[in-house]
């Protein structure tokens, strides 16, 4: 889903640029611009990245893209590093449960409001903070699956997947004892 709002970032720009040197070119061949545009064009492709940005959140997660400290978890072992592991997942849990929460709150608030985007384009605002919306509450059930994980004593998801922020040093450490 993150790709398509890429996607849709690059056909709107190459659709602006195209229409930039149209413009151009009437304005050199008929000695009157065209006057093409793409209206709003900055904002669509705004809201494009925040929706490409929140809808990749889960994914990286489970790819370990995510940025992560390794510096004290590197230096944990056994029982210590699984503890760790299931407190950053339960924060994560919180902190992304809690701005799902109120970005809900603030999508039905735009609704009910009826506010609009500002720019060419009258766009109804809680259409793309639902995208917002919609990346932070799949954001939060990877976190909660993943805590399921390692409550089960599974390997977190970050570390089975073979991701250029993970040292293969530290992977081969964590098979410590539980001391």
């Amino acid at each position: 889903m993150a790709a398509a709002f890429i996607v849709a970032i690059c056909l709107v720009v190459v659709l602006q640029v195209s229409a930039n040197i149209i413009n151009s070119l009437a304005g050199w061949w008929l000695d009157a611009p065209t006057g093409l545009i793409v209206p709003a064009y900055a904002e669509f492709t705004g809201f494009f990245l925040v929706a490409a940005t929140f809808m990749a959140l889960a994914s990286s997660l489970r790819a370990g893209s995510h940025i992560r400290v390794t510096l004290l978890i590197g230096k944990l072992r056994g029982k210590w590093r699984r503890g760790f592991e299931l407190w950053c997942a339960g924060m994560g849990i919180v902190l992304s449960g809690y701005f799902a929460v109120f970005t809900i709150k603030l999508v039905a608030e735009s609704y009910r409001f009826g506010d609009l985007a500002v720019g060419m384009v009258p766009l109804p605002i809680w259409i793309p903070q639902s995208a917002m919306v919609l990346g932070l509450v799949v954001l939060t059930i990877a976190l909660v699956d993943e805590f399921i994980a390692l409550l089960r004593g599974e390997k977190p998801s970050y570390e089975t997947t073979s991701s250029p922020g993970v040292l293969p040093a530290l992977e081969d450490r964590d098979s410590g004892s539980d001391t």
